[in-house]
C-alpha cells in the first residue's frame, strides 16, 4: 500500500505544479482540493485519503460549499468505553 500512496502523491504533485498554474480562477476552499487530497492521503493512507479527496472534489462546484475545510483527524483505535474515566455506575 505505501507504493500506492506514493503514486497518488506523485500524481497530485504533478497536477499542482504542472496543470493547476495554467487554470484560471480561484479555489473555493482552503486548503485547495489538491492540498486537501495530499494531506488526506498522508494522514489516512491511500484508500481512505483518496476517498476523502474525491469527496472533496465532489463538493467543488458553483453551488457547493466554500471556505475553510480541513482534513478530518484520523480515527482513534480506542473505544469510548475503554476510557479510564467512565460514566458507568453513575
Amino acid at each position: 500500500m505505501p507504493m500506492m500512496r506514493q503514486l497518488l502523491l506523485l500524481l497530485i504533485r504533478g497536477y499542482r505544479y504542472g496543470i493547476s498554474p495554467l487554470m484560471t480562477g480561484h479555489c473555493r476552499h482552503f486548503p485547495t482540493c489538491s492540498e486537501y487530497a495530499q494531506q488526506a492521503i498522508q494522514h489516512h493512507g491511500a484508500l481512505r485519503g483518496g476517498l476523502l479527496g474525491l469527496r472533496r472534489l465532489g463538493r467543488c462546484h458553483p453551488w457547493g460549499s466554500w471556505g475553510y475545510d480541513p482534513v478530518p483527524e484520523p480515527r482513534s483505535s480506542s473505544h469510548a468505553g475503554d476510557s479510564p474515566i467512565s460514566n458507568k455506575g453513575c
